[in-house]
């Protein structure tokens, strides 16, 4: 295999990286937003004092980060999509490759970030490995994801890509979704995205979890601000389901939160 090629973003000055950290500023007000801020307080209490090597598997424009975290890290982003790469401007590496295929040393990363990506890879369990492998004792691995069996994760999972670019621009209101390196990207959703399944097969390799959060996915909030009619009857969907599925059931938790740490 060729070696994957290498972007050194270095020469980035540490003062540009909070303007690129937007991922949070984005999240309309709701259980999401309020997961991500919990994300934080528990990355602040758990990582250790002076710089950080962070490992972001799968690098778009903005960072999930906490601005003060960002700003004493060395950021190393690795990508399958060219175009990932050439927007992201926070790291200072960027290298074009597969997670489930490149591998770094042991110990090299305090933690590895993996938002909104999982649901897109074929082999989940091999680039889970690759991220443990690479982890110091007690880094951690943050994860979010979509929850496959809530309402929009059976929606993704059964409806054509198509159907994810046009709710993209037009509930949405994303116009350049769908072009090179813009989401949604094709999603295959590996059993191991099951939270269940996830937090087992972490178990089962030294990683215990020590935050997990199931939340409204943040789509919903965007659908009542944006389009309210069809967030109504979004809604009044939602409640028949979760009336006639078993008790508990909120068909609405469409995404979720887990860090995962090194034992």
């Amino acid at each position: 295999m060729n070696k994957p090629a290498t972007i050194d973003f270095a020469t980035a000055t540490e003062t540009q990286a909070p303007a690129q950290t937007q991922a949070l500023l984005d999240l309309i007000a709701g259980e999401a937003r309020d997961s991500l801020l919990g994300v934080h307080e528990v990355l602040r209490r758990e990582l250790p004092q002076g710089r950080l090597a962070i490992y972001e598997a799968g690098g778009g424009s903005s960072s999930f980060l906490p601005v003060d975290v960002l700003k004493r890290s060395h950021v190393t982003v690795v990508d399958i999509d060219e175009d990932q790469i050439r927007n992201n401007t926070y790291a200072q590496e960027a290298i074009l490759g597969d997670v489930q295929a490149y591998r770094f040393g042991p110990d090299t990363f305090d933690v590895v970030i993996c938002y909104n990506v999982i649901e897109h890879l074929p082999d989940v369990e091999a680039a889970l490995l690759n991220f443990r492998d690479a982890l110091k004792r007690g880094g951690m691995i943050l994860i979010g994801a979509p929850n496959p069996r809530s309402l929009s994760g059976v929606v993704t999972k059964y409806s054509p890509h198509w159907f994810h670019v046009w709710f993209y621009r037009n509930i949405r209101g994303i116009k350049t979704a769908g072009l090179p390196g813009e989401a949604p990207f094709p999603t295959f959703f590996h059993p191991l995205v099951t939270l269940s399944k996830l937090e087992a097969f972490a178990a089962a390799n030294g990683l215990q979890t020590i935050y997990r959060r199931e939340v409204e996915s943040p789509r919903y909030p965007e659908m009542r601000q944006r389009k309210p009619l069809f967030a109504a009857f979004v809604d009044a969907g939602t409640a028949v389901l979760n009336a006639v599925l078993p008790r508990g059931t909120d068909v609405r938790r469409g995404d979720y939160h887990v860090i995962l740490q090194k034992r």
